[in-house]
């Protein structure tokens, strides 16, 4: 899909599950695939070699702020705490004015339904304003991902980013 669409793939630069089975899928089919992955999680990560770009960090911070850098909007798949650490961070980073990128999260056959449930906790019990739901998008299909991303107002090419 995002071959077919011109749009790049901004990934964590590992080979292995999710990221890298995506990554895979967007070579295949003609796609440009750029990896960030830091030194130390090269060989535990087995970094993707057939990236069209691969970038190697210093450190995950390093890392986080390369992809974020290098995406226009972001997109978050079912995964594990490395999944959940870089989503609250992207998702903080757009609550504090740092970005305004779309924040997409692919909620595939109801995987992020507990994700959801918290979010919708913290705002009943008062800990962040209701105004927050507006940070992120929530599809339940992929079919819908770049839909949601184009009807966001701040869409690729058209996005100021704001990093210190």
């Amino acid at each position: 899909m995002l071959a077919e669409n011109d749009i790049a793939l901004v990934f964590g630069g590992g080979h292995v599950g999710l990221m890298g089975l995506a990554a895979d899928a967007a070579l295949s089919a003609g796609g440009r695939v750029i990896g960030i992955i830091p030194e130390f999680l090269m060989a535990r990560e087995v970094g993707h070699a057939a990236c069209s770009e691969l970038h190697i960090t210093k450190t995950m911070h390093d890392r986080k702020q390369k992809m974020a850098e290098l995406s226009d909007a972001f997109v978050i798949l079912p995964g594990g705490l490395g999944t959940l650490d870089e989503t609250f961070e992207i998702i903080t980073w757009r609550q504090l004015g740092l970005h305004e990128k779309p924040i997409v999260i692919a909620n595939i056959d109801g995987y992020w339904d507990p994700l959801s449930e918290l979010v919708e906790n913290i705002l009943e019990e008062g800990y962040a304003p209701s105004s927050n739901r507006d940070l992120i998008q929530v599809v339940d299909r992929i079919e819908d991902i770049l839909p949601e991303i184009e009807a966001s107002p701040n869409v690729p090419g058209d996005l100021e980013t704001k990093w210190i």
